[in-house]
């Protein structure tokens, strides 16, 4: 078993990083609107960022390459300002929505303050100081110690709530049959496809998916004999992923939310867990989602310097250095991407989480692109690296409807 952990240990921090707030949110609203009967759109989504990540590790591994030297290197300096712009504003905006996200979280924890907001923004300055510490002095082994234990509190924590809710067994079945429920709101409009596209793009992260390429680096992972191990890892991973979003799903179909209820989800869900479950199962959920929030935090400030090192070797051409924790862009990046969004915990949370994921949605189709691109056979030699037909159609397929969340 201890084994078995450290293989699939990379997959956990992908898993630990990509589940957060929007994983919460969205099956959640998802769940409170829909019910069980979308379970099969978690199931999708975990699926589709298990295609793009096994399609990053391949080229990785078949070129000795990350994916973004690849669109470097391929694409010229076209592609390194387009992600340059990107990765700025985005960093911006999922650093205002971890901290929002851990600050919401750490007041539903220890209410200590009588204003919500003045618990935010206190405990959301406090977990980023921590997020940062530890980043800064930590390791590697440190980090992805720390990561394992996060996953196992979230996991154990939000399944067995859903557990203890007892579902309707019969309405779960049908709802891993692909279907589309009617959704009405209160304006009177039908927005069953907006909640269900909504959840499947908000299982597992976004750009985050590209650390998984420095982690593998981090345990050695060098060459195509390594592959079988990152499919195991990645399949490990986004179960791990899916079986969340469902728990979540599952919990909220018991729970009635309205829109104003995102500033404060966490707090409502625990509050109508307690009149549902009682206390005991009520804090039991809370430990999960507060688990889940702080890990996702820890995974961003760790991995994202990680992209803009890589980035910065490339356009100073020290692209023979490796990207590391100790290098000084690795640091300032950390140092900026702690430190600067604790400006946005004076915004309204909602606004926040709402552009953190219209950003996210337009990464998605860009990654699979690069992937239909780079893992063909004009970059790719070895035949058992390329992508497959089925690959490519499943690459196109994550595009159109990506594309259809970030429309939507």
């Amino acid at each position: 078993m201890k084994n078995f952990l450290k293989i699939i240990a990379p997959g956990l921090l992908i898993a630990a990083t990509g589940v957060g707030a929007g994983d919460l949110a969205g099956g959640a609203f998802a769940g409170s609107k829909l019910g069980m009967l979308v379970v099969w759109a978690v199931i999708l989504g975990a699926f589709f960022k298990y295609v793009l990540t096994e399609g990053l590790a391949r080229y990785q591994l078949a070129t000795e390459k990350t994916f973004l030297e690849g669109l470097f290197l391929n694409f010229g300096r076209p592609a390194e300002i387009i992600f340059f712009i990107y990765l700025i504003i985005w960093s911006y905006a999922v650093g205002s929505a971890m901290i929002s996200a851990c600050g919401v979280a750490g007041h539903a924890v220890f209410p200590i303050f009588d204003s919500p907001d003045d618990g935010k923004i206190f405990w959301g300055i406090i977990h980023s100081l921590i997020g940062f510490l530890f980043v800064w002095i930590g390791t590697y082994t440190s980090f992805e110690k720390i990561m394992n234990v996060m996953v196992g509190l979230m996991f154990i924590t939000v399944i067995l709530t859903a557990i203890f809710i007892k579902p309707d067994l019969g309405e779960f079945a049908r709802g891993l049959v692909p279907n589309v429920p009617s959704y009405i709101n209160p304006d009177g409009n039908e927005q069953g496809v907006v909640w269900t596209l909504a959840l499947i793009g908000g299982v597992g992260g976004t750009l985050t998916i590209l650390s998984y390429g420095y982690w593998i680096k981090e345990k050695g992972r060098n060459g195509k004999d390594f592959l079988k191990i990152c499919r195991i890892d990645l399949a490990a991973a986004y179960i791990v992923t899916a079986l969340f979003g469902i728990a979540m799903v599952v919990i909220a179909s018991q729970i009635e939310l309205d829109n104003q209820s995102s500033a404060r989800l966490i707090i409502v869900l625990t509050e109508k867990l307690d009149s549902i479950l009682g206390k005991t199962i009520s804090s039991i959920f809370l430990i999960g989602a507060w688990a889940a929030v702080f890990s996702s935090l820890l995974g961003v400030w760790q991995s994202v310097p990680y992209m803009f090192t890589d980035f910065w070797n490339m356009v100073s051409k020290n692209d023979q250095v490796e990207v590391n924790t100790k290098s000084k862009p690795y640091q300032y990046y950390l140092i900026a991407l702690a430190f600067l969004p604790m400006i946005s915990l004076s915004f309204n949370f909602v606004i926040i989480q709402k552009i953190y994921a219209f950003l996210g949605s337009f990464v998605i189709p860009l990654i699979a692109l690069g992937l239909v691109l780079l893992n063909s056979k004009n970059f790719i030699s070895a035949p058992q690296l390329k992508n497959k037909f089925s690959t490519q159609i499943v690459l196109l397929l994550i595009i159109v409807v990506f594309i259809g969340i970030a429309l939507q």
